[in-house]
């Protein structure tokens, strides 16, 4: 899966003041991320407010990008649940002929056992007819996916190609660099400890930060992966201080403030989610400015 090795988006779903979906900008950010670089799109992540849409609303979304990026850029879904049946029924009824993988998150709320995990994931790579990324994101999920349960996923479990580790633990991803299979993919779900990552053999990352400022975040990554230290770490300097913003006031709220700043789309989330405040936007405006 070389063509997933880099940096990948997790697209935002633009709204308009009214809160519906807003195509227009949804599709100006596709264009500037991938005019800007980066390697591949993910669509219906976290950082999409998928929990939030219809499905009417996430089936336009996808048939967006998918009509803008098909032939582009690789492109993977997220699809994941907390009902294993409900995420296997999906996983079969959706039509994914035009994605490479799946990027499915680990059940969260429910706080399964690390075999319940497994279980999920090996019932979820057999339905799928794409191979799957498993996603760690702790502090979402209510439960971690130990590295221990990764490594018996990537060498049991063939469909499943690689994880999007986003504990915010460095020890633990240089445990799945050891002792994961060479050919079972790395990917940082944690845009500061990107560089970190791919440095200590990492495959990638699966951004946020990559749309707002897709030239400079993919070709850090880019620099990390030939192993250009010192323009890597240069670049990775100068964009802390972004990365530190947007998630300031929580994600996507932040990421939206950035792309509104730079006229690609609005700044407006739903409910339960609020928009960012003056201050943040203001914080962010200058960053723009300065940078």
């Amino acid at each position: 899966m070389q063509q997933l090795k880099g940096t990948g988006v997790a697209l935002v779903t633009p709204f308009n003041q009214d809160k519906s979906v807003d195509i227009d900008g949804l599709r100006k950010v596709v264009q500037y991320s991938i005019d800007g670089g980066v390697e591949y799109l993910v669509v219906m992540g976290t950082t999409a407010e998928n929990a939030t849409l219809e499905n009417k609303e996430k089936q336009l979304v996808v048939k967006t990008v998918v009509e803008m990026a098909k032939g582009k850029l690789p492109l993977v879904m997220g699809i994941g649940g907390n009902d294993t049946a409900k995420v296997v029924k999906e996983l079969e009824s959706t039509d994914l002929s035009a994605f490479d993988a799946v990027l499915s998150v680990s059940p969260y709320y429910n706080r399964p056992a690390q075999a319940g995990i497994f279980e999920h994931y090996k019932a979820v790579a057999q339905a799928s007819p794409v191979p799957v990324i498993i996603y760690n994101v702790p502090a979402r999920t209510g439960s971690n996916i130990l590295p221990g349960t990764t490594v018996k996923i990537a060498h049991e479990i063939e469909n499943i190609i690689g994880i999007k580790e986003a504990a915010g633990d460095m020890v633990q991803m240089l445990r799945l660099l050891k002792d994961c299979p060479k050919d079972f993919m790395v990917i940082s779900g944690d845009d500061m400890l990107a560089l970190p990552t791919v440095l200590a053999g990492g495959d990638g990352v699966i951004s946020v930060i990559g749309q707002g400022l897709p030239v400079e975040f993919s070709q850090m990554i880019r620099d990390g992966i030939v192993g250009n230290l010192a323009a890597a770490n240069k670049k990775h300097y100068a964009l802390m201080t972004a990365i530190d913003l947007i998630f300031a006031e929580g994600n996507p709220a932040g990421i939206k403030a950035l792309l509104h700043q730079k006229g690609l789309c609005g700044p407006t989330v739903r409910l339960p989610l609020v928009e960012a405040s003056a201050a943040l936007k203001e914080q962010l405006a200058t960053y723009l400015k300065d940078m």
